[in-house]
C-alpha cells in the first residue's frame, strides 16, 4: 500500500494562507487522481479539492472556490493545495488521498496521516 507524505500544516491567522504538500513514499505508476480533504472535530471528512494527474483538471468544493489552488498533474509524485483567505472556520485536519477513476467514479484507495491547519488570531 502506498503511504502518502503531507507536510505543511500549522497555525496561521485569519485571512492569511498556507501551502499543504503531498508526495508518495513511492513511485506511483497506476493513480489517476490525488485530492485533498479536511475533518474539523465533530464533522465529517469532506472534499476540498482534487486533480486528475493526466491532464490537469482540478475539482473544488464551493467553499474554497476563489481561494485555494491544487497545483500539480504533470508530475505524479507531489501535488500541493495553496490556501489563501484562510478562515477561523477551516480549522481541521487535512488529508491527502490518492485514487483511480472507471467509469466516472472516483475511488481513494491511499491516504496521508493527516497534517493539521490552525486557523486563529
Amino acid at each position: 500500500q502506498v503511504q502518502l507524505v503531507e507536510s505543511g500544516g500549522g497555525l496561521v491567522q485569519p485571512g492569511g494562507s498556507l501551502r499543504l504538500s503531498c508526495a508518495p513514499s513511492i513511485r506511483i505508476l497506476n493513480i489517476d487522481t490525488m485530492g485533498w480533504y479536511r475533518q474539523a472535530p465533530g464533522n465529517q471528512r469532506g472534499m476540498v479539492a482534487s486533480i486528475i494527474i493526466s491532464n490537469g483538471t482540478s475539482n473544488y468544493a464551493d467553499s474554497v472556490k476563489g481561494r485555494f489552488t491544487i497545483p500539480g498533474g504533470n508530475n505524479k509524485n507531489t501535488v500541493y493545495l495553496q490556501m489563501n483567505s484562510l478562515e477561523n472556520e477551516e480549522t481541521a485536519d487535512y488529508y491527502c488521498g490518492g485514487g483511480n477513476v472507471r467509469h466516472g467514479v472516483t475511488t481513494w484507495n491511499d491516504w496521508g496521516q493527516g497534517t493539521e491547519v490552525s486557523v486563529s488570531s
